[in-house]
């Protein structure tokens, strides 16, 4: 199997690209298509995520009712791996090897990037990291060429937490609550690099969860035994939610932060109570669309508009809907770039030459974005919000 010449690119946004010399010996492009290939969550703990695939699945279909890209339709197929490492890897060689994908987009998990990144570098697929497994993603093409980032790093958004912890409360207590893998690893990397020589004795307590677990009341309930006045939340939406209920049930109210992947208002918040979740604090990069202050912005009325057309049955208060919706306009931006020419070499130069000017319609104002053959990573920056009740406001910078 790992001698067929064949390759795919993940942008994480997640592509992956080969590098082959002409259109025509390049899997999965013809003169009227182009063939991606991604692993969903359909199904398993993390089946929420399931819907970015069904967003970004609905945003294509318009892009190929408007005539594709350079004559081109894209052919998008989701295969589901139920958030299993395993089945990650059975999935991704079927798409790269039996479904002759162009290139990958939007592969997901950290746990699962992390088991398929050497395989599809080695077939010179670019691998995109979606939004919830950025962990592995350096901003450097050294270790892995063919692989390239869209969203920050989980270990960039840990330090903005221990930024902003440090400004508002330099006497903090920390009790840190994280998922027992890569993903929680490196946003309590993250928090480490920031706080500094302070994170040991600012620490109080560090335990994890496994994504098995049927329940965290244990964990919660020594986090708060400890002192902590501030609970570092690296969860999944399903632990996130069970932490905010279990802390409100024990009448405990640290500084709530909760890591941009578990603060989902819906299902996280939602199922957790939105009066229990007041106050959560976590990272974004997108707008929301149930902010009225967005009503009027063009890219919300661009937004909205699909949704009506294309996607009646999403719900614009579940952030996975805006966030899928965007990576695949990410994904046509470099698609566009690379012109006529879709071999996976020069999809790669497209993807790594995005002029610093490039702009989404949904991303924060102030969030730049743009890459180059020694920077992978695309958006440079995360926004600060806190839950009101309804929604999450901008805290100021």
């Amino acid at each position: 199997m790992f001698g067929r010449k064949t390759g795919c690119v993940l942008f994480a946004l997640s592509l992956s690209l080969s590098a082959v010399p002409a259109v025509a010996e390049t899997p999965g492009v013809t003169d009227t298509e182009i063939k991606i290939g991604q692993n969903a969550a359909f199904s398993g703990p993390a089946s929420v995520y399931g819907q970015i695939s069904v967003a970004e699945s609905h945003y294509f279909q318009m892009i190929n009712d408007q005539g594709g890209i350079n004559g081109r339709k894209i052919k998008l197929i989701a295969l589901d791996d139920a958030y299993s490492p395993p089945k990650a890897v059975e999935v991704v060689r079927r798409l790269v090897e039996d479904e002759q994908v162009a290139i990958l987009f939007q592969t997901l998990g950290t746990a699962s990037n992390m088991a398929i990144r050497k395989y599809v570098n080695q077939r010179k697929c670019r691998i995109s990291g979606s939004a919830r497994e950025r962990r592995f993603f350096s901003a450097s093409s050294k270790d892995y060429p063919w692989t390239i980032q869209f969203q920050p790093s989980y270990r960039v958004e840990g330090q903005m937490y221990a930024k902003y912890i440090l400004a508002t409360k330099p006497d903090a207590k920390i009790g840190i609550l994280y998922q027992n893998d890569d993903l929680g690893r490196d946003y309590v990397a993250g928090l480490k690099d920031g706080l500094g020589d302070k994170f040991d004795k600012m620490v109080v307590k560090n335990i994890s969860y496994e994504i098995t677990d049927p329940t965290i009341d244990s964990q919660i309930l020594d986090l708060k035994s400890s002192g902590a006045n501030v609970l570092y939340d690296v969860s999944t939406p399903k632990f996130s939610a069970m932490s905010i209920r279990k802390a409100n049930d024990i009448d405990w109210h640290p500084v709530h932060i909760i890591d941009s992947n578990g603060a989902l208002v819906k299902p996280a918040l939602e199922s957790a109570g939105f009066e229990k979740s007041v106050g959560v604090i976590t990272a974004q990069y997108l707008k929301d669309p149930t902010d009225p202050g967005w009503a009027d912005d063009p890219g919300m009325k661009e937004f909205m508009a699909w949704k009506t057309k294309y996607a009646p049955e999403a719900d614009v208060s579940n952030p996975v809907w805006y966030y899928g919706y965007t990576m695949a306009q990410a994904l046509v931006v470099v698609l566009k770039q690379a012109g006529k020419d879709l071999s996976r070499e020069n999809i790669m130069h497209a993807a790594t030459h995005l002029p610093d000017t490039t702009t989404l319609p949904l991303v924060l104002p102030g969030i730049k974005i743009g890459t180059s053959p020694t920077d992978y990573q695309a958006m440079k920056g995360m926004r600060l919000v806190q839950f009101d009740g309804k929604m999450y406001k901008l805290l100021p910078e």
